[in-house]
């Protein structure tokens, strides 16, 4: 049988470890316990259908509660992840911790192989650390409903990800249909309304993707990942793929969303300009862990290779320097976040 290609979503793992799934097992002594006991690890899991991670909203009032009452939406505490076996084993995070608060735009940002894919992963609930806790409005990911994370979290993939065979409505029509959270009468009229919030016409309904601009793609996904009005939104690349004008009119869009919907965001990005433009916090993964979860600019300052090489490269300079210069009020980064405001 013919390998399973692996989507774009899937980071590339460390030479080697490409092809590895399933549990695996490996010495607890390698995962800093003192128990010689072999522990069960869990390898890198089959992605699910693109559809099934757009989202449902919260279906009683415990998970807008959760929301509200001070309780971080994502929670991550001394998570291991580990890829292969015995002494061959490669440990891509290790006691790796990070909160975000409601209301946050968080980058997260690490070089090639740092495992952001896979921490987005283990948000969704499609893989499992091997060891730690991950917890999304307060549940662990499996928890949180018929679906797990899928029915709290809108997820935007890198390259759209539509279905070639859809047309632009029947793509953002498409969770509301498989979930049927509404009656089918009034599926095209909630899709209809997550369009034009993005900015896209009644005329592109009928539209198919092969006839859509990268920039058009990027909404179509956008309004598809809203559907269900989701809490948690993440984003593999926003910006990717974009010229300039089309990257700064999604960044705008991503902004008047995150303040008009409370939404809380997660988003991996290697473009500079994207982390400044949306970030009220960026988190540096390096050295296996996240080495600093805070504004961008107290990030900037902090004393660690990665971050001068990311952060005070030519290219990092310049979006830097873009920043201090920006005295807009109202921007992302001038805003307080909803955490902040409830403070």
């Amino acid at each position: 049988m013919a390998a399973e290609a692996r989507p774009d979503f899937v980071d590339t793992l460390p030479s080697g470890f490409a092809d590895i799934d399933g549990p695996q097992t490996v010495p607890g002594e390698m995962l800093g316990g003192t128990e010689p006991a072999a522990t069960s690890v869990v390898g890198p899991q089959p992605v699910a259908a693109v559809g099934a991670v757009d989202m449902v909203p919260a279906k009683n009032d415990d998970d807008a509660e959760r929301v509200d009452n001070g309780t971080p939406i994502v929670r991550i505490e001394k998570l291991w992840t580990i890829f292969g076996t015995g002494l061959g084993a490669a440990v891509v995070h290790k006691d790796l911790d990070l909160t975000i608060g409601a209301g946050e735009i968080v980058s997260l940002v690490g070089g090639s192989g740092s495992g952001k894919t896979t921490l987005f992963r283990q948000i969704l609930g499609l893989a499992q650390p091997s060891r730690g806790t991950v917890r999304v409005l307060g549940r662990p990911p499996s928890e949180l409903g018929g679906r797990g994370a899928a029915t709290r979290i809108g997820m935007l993939f890198q390259h759209g990800a539509l279905f070639s065979a859809f047309s632009v409505l029947d793509n953002v029509a498409f969770a509301l249909r498989e979930l049927q959270t509404v009656p089918d009468d009034l599926v095209y009229d909630a899709a209809m309304v997550k369009l034009r919030m993005v900015g896209l016409k009644a005329t592109d309904a009928t539209k198919m993707p092969s006839d859509l601009s990268g920039g058009m793609v990027k909404r179509v996904a956008l309004a598809r990942a809203l559907v269900m009005d989701p809490p948690l939104l993440l984003l593999d690349e926003p910006t990717a793929g974009l010229d300039p004008a089309a990257s700064d009119s999604f960044c705008d869009l991503l902004t008047s969303l995150h303040a008009e919907l409370g939404l809380t965001v997660i988003m991996v990005t290697h473009d500079l300009d994207t982390v400044v433009e949306l970030s009220t916090q960026v988190a540096v993964l390096a050295d296996k862990r996240v080495v600093i979860c805070a504004p961008l600019d107290q990030v900037a300052a902090y004393p660690h290779p990665f971050i001068e090489e990311y952060f005070h490269g030519k290219r990092g300079e310049r979006a830097l320097t873009a920043l201090d210069e920006s005295t807009e009020p109202g921007s992302a980064l001038d805003k307080p976040t909803l955490a902040q405001s409830n403070k």
